[in-house]
């Protein structure tokens, strides 16, 4: 993976800080079908949403050491309800239905993206979204809708490029720039990128560390 010259150093205290986070144990707390059983915490959350088949439950696999903690699967669309994940009893983990592509109908596919649009734009708890984008592909229609939804509601998010590992060197370079310059207006955007591989457990120290930030835990 490119260093990219744009993306902050952390120190090794800030870094280790991160690791701690995620050091103690993730758990499944629930699947949450309807907005009626969203559980009732303080807990500061944080969000991963992304196309279908993004990489999404690898990446979150990945993050917490935990290899079968979200269910991986070569089919999109399988996460059907935002399945929460407690990290250490300090915050909550959301893993969101993917958009784009599933394998229901048309009833179904429209309930999931109520239940996310509602959730993403009033839980009080979240403090910051992650969008994970294929880093093959880049920023695709249904990425912007959502930073569209989220620039209006002021919830700030962040973009994660997923499957860097997939590609090499200038290309590399090239989609991570092109796709700092696109978000870089934007009002909920924060500013910078995260270039990941889950298979390769490349930028997940980043990751950690960025969701250390954005939680204050």
């Amino acid at each position: 993976m490119c260093d990219f010259a744009t993306t902050p150093e952390f120190s090794p205290d800030h870094l280790e800080c991160g690791r701690l986070l995620f050091a103690r144990g993730t758990t499944f707390v629930k699947g949450v079908p309807a907005l009626q059983f969203l559980p009732h915490t303080e807990r500061p959350e944080v969000a991963f949403a992304g196309r279908s088949n993004v990489g999404k439950s690898s990446l979150i696999n990945a993050l917490t050491n935990c290899h079968r903690l979200a269910r991986t699967s070569n089919t999109p669309g399988r996460t059907r309800e935002l399945n929460f994940f407690n990290v250490d009893n300090r915050i909550h983990l959301v893993d969101m239905p993917g958009y784009g592509y599933a394998r229901a109908g048309k009833a179904h596919i429209e309930r999931w993206n109520r239940l996310i649009k509602t959730y993403l734009q009033g839980r009080v708890p979240l403090r910051r979204v992650y969008i994970l984008v294929d880093c093959r592909h880049g920023l695709k229609h249904g990425d912007m809708a959502l930073m569209e939804m989220l620039d209006e509601s002021a919830v700030t998010y962040q973009i994660v490029l997923t499957k860097m590992d997939k590609v090499k060197g200038v290309q590399a370079q090239k989609m991570y720039t092109t796709t700092r310059d696109k978000i870089r207006n934007r009002p909920a955007s924060y500013p910078f990128v995260v270039a990941t591989s889950a298979t390769k457990k490349q930028g997940i120290d980043i990751l950690r560390t960025y969701v250390y930030d954005a939680t204050g835990c």
